[in-house]
């Protein structure tokens, strides 16, 4: 008997919209619709959720096994308690979301935030997979099993996988990468030089324009690549920002995780420009206080978005070397590499493949 996969709800939820998706077999089954998030009471945006969820129900012409989705945080992720939003004020003082939408749907609910969902996401079915598929094309012997998952955008997101396990932390903030210093502003946080407000303060200041009369950042991208009138040394200032203050992250993090890298969110369109400075700057050698270099990382960071290093990271690499008395042999190679690349399932999807991944591995437990 052929039995189906379970149907599992999805939301990807902001301050500005909830959009509802359902998904069976790591695919959509309805098209995804959006509800805006905005309403004067926490009653009224609560509501927004459970109708939201009920018109997949319609949609679907099926219940679901579970709903799963990513909330904003602070938040007890495991427990579904929602804490203050800055996006969304009416949240005040922890807000047991999990348990109304259970009482509400007598189904299990799963809830994370978009970083760790996006990560999860790359790494069963994105970025790590093709690049193993590629080692193996290569016959190269290397597997990747790890991941860092960052998203540029609104703010600056992030998810960390082990070996198909998503880190969630002792406390709900495993892979809260925002709040690296900035190397930039050190009295900031990195999130100040690596969202969308950052790239058009830089590109504001430096063209003597005011905040509000900046361009988008993907034309501010356009500008820097010469597609757009404008101040293109304002435009490639200003990406020269986001790539040092995320180099500096990316090398810290990557360096205590070791694993691919992959970049999503709404920022990630514009890595022609930034992405070459990116990998530069992660390659850069510390100088020691004796005046001589020093690596600055144990890794060799390549772009994966550029064809000539995707082979160089790939290409089997390394000699057979002698185990002492005796004649066997076996495979050395102590070049070490990390990969950086952009999303391939685009976020929104990579988003909602690991809500409905991890909603999966959760109904296993039950």
């Amino acid at each position: 008997m052929n039995v189906k996969s379970p149907i599992i709800f999805i939301l990807d939820a902001g301050g500005t919209g909830f959009k509802f998706s359902a998904v069976q077999d790591s695919r959509e089954i309805i098209e995804s619709f959006t509800i805006p998030s905005a309403a004067p009471t926490l009653e009224e945006v609560l509501q927004k959720l459970i109708t939201g969820f009920h018109e997949c129900e319609t949609r679907c012409g099926a219940k679901a096994s579970a709903i799963s989705f990513c909330f904003p945080g602070p938040a007890d992720y495991p427990n579904g308690i929602i804490g203050d939003l800055e996006n969304l004020p009416s949240f005040k003082g922890g807000v047991p979301l999990k348990a109304m939408l259970e009482n509400e749907f007598q189904i299990p609910v799963y809830i994370n935030n978009d970083g760790d969902l996006f990560a999860y996401g790359e790494a069963l079915n994105g970025l790590l997979p093709e690049v193993n598929n590629l080692l193996g094309q290569q016959r190269n012997p290397k597997r990747y099993k790890n991941l860092l998952g960052v998203t540029l955008g609104t703010g600056f997101g992030g998810g960390i996988v082990i070996n198909k396990v998503l880190l969630n932390g002792d406390n709900s903030a495993g892979g809260e990468i925002n709040r690296h210093r900035n190397p930039l502003y050190p009295q900031t946080s990195a999130e100040d030089s690596i969202s969308i407000r950052a790239v058009r303060r830089v590109y504001g200041r430096e063209a003597g324009i005011a905040f509000n009369d900046t361009p988008h950042p993907f034309d501010i991208y356009k500008i820097a690549m010469g597609q757009l009138p404008g101040a293109k040394e304002a435009a490639l200032k200003a990406w020269d920002e986001l790539a040092t203050a995320l180099a500096d992250v990316l090398a810290n993090a990557i360096s205590l995780i070791d694993g691919i890298i992959v970049i999503g969110g709404g920022l990630s369109g514009a890595w022609p420009v930034f992405m070459p400075m990116l990998i530069k700057k992660m390659n850069e050698p510390f100088t020691g206080l004796n005046g001589s270099p020093l690596s600055r990382m144990e890794t060799q960071a390549y772009n994966l978005m550029d064809a000539n290093d995707m082979i160089r990271f790939t290409e089997k690499t390394g000699k057979m070397v002698k185990v002492p008395f005796s004649d066997q042999l076996v495979w050395y190679d102590p070049t070490k590499r990390v990969g950086v690349g952009i999303t391939k399932l685009g976020t929104t999807s990579a988003v909602a493949i690991g809500a409905y991944a991890y909603a999966l591995e959760q109904l296993k437990n039950i």
